[in-house]
């Protein structure tokens, strides 16, 4: 059988830029020439995932126009791309999530996504109609089958919990014998998927006994963030080659390489590349430049400084400190040496003025009642009002340094220190922090060994409030994205069934403060946002 090159070209587009995400398309046909197959992600001209863009008429025409002027750049190629079309049967769903095939400048056809995920972050059924074929195209000898990313994922067996679909797209191909099956994917990044998928396409090459080909989007799009890391398997089931990660690329194939190429896993590195993509891309598809970080001295904010400087450039970063007369010294001194480390501007400005007057404004009011939680969260209060007034004079963003474990406790100050444009740690633990910080090495030693503390009254740590991190963490994270019950943590942990289900009760209790926090970047199985649908009003947990 002939050799044949393959190019997946992993780009980064942007929803609803129909010429950008086309120009990408035509310059990508342009370097494949001399090459066989060129193939390109999920939905490639709108991007993934355009939600209720899909339900405007003249969106879903101008793909179809798109992809006709794309036409003629297809000769001399066997060419696969990515769009929404109308399902011209008139039955049910009014749209087809499909894979436009050309060869040598001519449409052949398409494929219509079978397998439509309606669970977590998917919500595809809501648009499409299910495709009810699996068909191959002949091109250079080969019998060459397309399928859409879910479409293989059920064959593997790792919907468990989900969904299990009447179909098997894999199951179905079997019987047509291909040799060589491409899968468009936008398939979102959480933390260490990367073995996951190489599992799922093995399964499928070694049933098929084809090599399999996956080519997935790279860039963030609102709160997912899309790693790229696209897939050469061969017919065996065995691993040869991956694509970079994070970054566009084109990923050529040849179907005669057999010998594997390693990659090395660095899920710590991943997890910060997919923090600094979900940035960049939040504000550079937007036409945002500028950001802006209220530096505390603690280990939360000093890690998004990093990642602001790294997506941003440091002249892009400004970070501000705000001092009250419970912040130590040490944790001025400790952001300044991390700002002069990363060569981002710092201002500082004391909070205390300010404070004073609200405490006797209040005093009057608040006679007999002792100081409490409304007196720490009236300096919270404070510097979220100091820093959304620079956002607005100046433009910046305003970057929200709060993490997974303080918003499933709800230890966080609403219109205080939850204000902000992104949320860029909230779907990351404290204990993934630590390790993030180690990665990046340039925070201050005294930053990471610091007490973690509000510093909203005396000798305040976060562990008069909460349990040790390395206890609070896993239960979270069993709960919320392994979605054991209570009695299941109590058992693997080794804590009572009573202290889990009080940890349990104040993620619930804490719900309404969530809904309230600014949109965020998504990098776990399951975040506290996008994906996860929970009434705040309700009496079962």
């Amino acid at each position: 059988m002939p050799d044949m090159r393959i190019l997946a070209a992993q780009i980064n587009p942007t929803i609803g830029d129909l010429e950008g995400n086309s120009r990408k398309v035509i310059e990508a046909l342009q370097r494949a020439k001399g090459g066989d197959v060129v193939f390109f992600p999920e939905l490639t001209l709108c991007g993934y995932f355009p939600d209720d863009l899909l339900l405007d008429r003249t969106f879903i025409d101008a793909m179809g126009k798109k992809l006709e002027e794309i036409r003629p750049k297809t000769k001399g190629l066997f060419a696969v791309i990515g769009l929404a079309r109308w399902n011209e049967s008139g039955k049910e769903k009014p749209l087809y999530n499909s894979a436009a095939v050309f060869a040598d400048g001519k449409l052949l056809g398409f494929k219509n996504k079978t397998l439509l995920p309606t669970y977590d972050v998917f919500d595809e059924r809501r648009y499409f109609e299910p495709g009810g074929e699996e068909p191959i195209w002949e091109y250079q000898g080969k019998r060459i089958a397309v399928t859409i990313c879910e479409d293989v994922w059920q064959h593997a067996g790792m919907l468990d919990g989900y969904t299990d679909y009447r179909r098997d797209p894999i199951q179905d191909l079997k019987e047509k014998r291909p040799d060589l099956l491409l899968n468009l994917s936008g398939s979102p990044y959480y933390y260490k998927r990367k073995e996951t998928r190489v599992s799922v396409f093995q399964t499928a090459a070694k049933t098929l006994k084809c090599p399999v080909i996956f080519c997935n989007q790279v860039g963030a799009n609102d709160q997912l963030v899309f790693d790229g890391h696209s897939l050469f398997i061969d017919e065996k089931g065995q691993f040869v080659r991956m694509a970079k990660g994070f970054v566009e690329e084109d990923f050529w194939i040849d179907l005669h390489q057999k010998t594997a190429e390693k990659h090395k896993e660095d899920p710590i590195g991943d997890l910060y590349s997919a923090l600094v993509l979900g940035v960049r891309d939040y504000f550079h598809k937007q036409g945002f430049q500028k950001a802006l970080v209220g530096l505390s001295g603690g280990i939360d904010s000093a890690l998004v400084t990093c990642i602001a400087k790294d997506a941003l450039g440091a002249k892009n970063v400004l970070a501000v400190t705000l001092p009250s007369r419970y912040s130590s010294r040490g944790s001025v001194d400790d952001s300044k040496a991390l700002v002069k480390a990363l060569g981002v501007e710092l201002r500082e400005i004391s909070i205390e003025t300010v404070f004073k007057q609200y405490l006797n404004l209040l005093e009057p009011m608040f006679q007999g009642k002792s100081v409490d939680e409304t007196e720490e969260n009236l300096q919270s209060r404070i510097r979220g009002m100091i820093l959304m007034a620079f956002s607005n004079k100046f433009g910046h963003i305003l970057l929200n340094t709060g993490n997974k474990s303080e918003m499933a406790m709800g230890y966080c100050t609403l219109y205080g220190d939850m204000a902000g444009g992104l949320g860029v740690l909230h779907d990351v633990t404290k204990l993934q922090i630590y390790a993030l910080a180690k990665h990046v090495g340039v925070i201050p030693e005294a930053i990471i060994k610091k007490v973690p503390s509000a510093e909203l009254r005396e000798n305040q740590t976060d562990f008069d409030t909460l349990p040790p991190y390395e206890v609070l963490d896993p239960i979270i994270e069993d709960y919320i994205e392994k979605r054991l019950s209570v009695e299941e943590i109590a058992q693997k942990r080794g804590h009572s069934s009573e202290f889990v289900r009080g940890i349990v009760h104040k993620i619930h209790r804490n719900e309404y403060k969530r809904r309230q926090a600014p949109i965020s970047i998504r990098v776990t199985e399951k975040a506290f946002s996008k994906g996860r649908v929970v009434p705040i009003v309700q009496k079962w947990q």
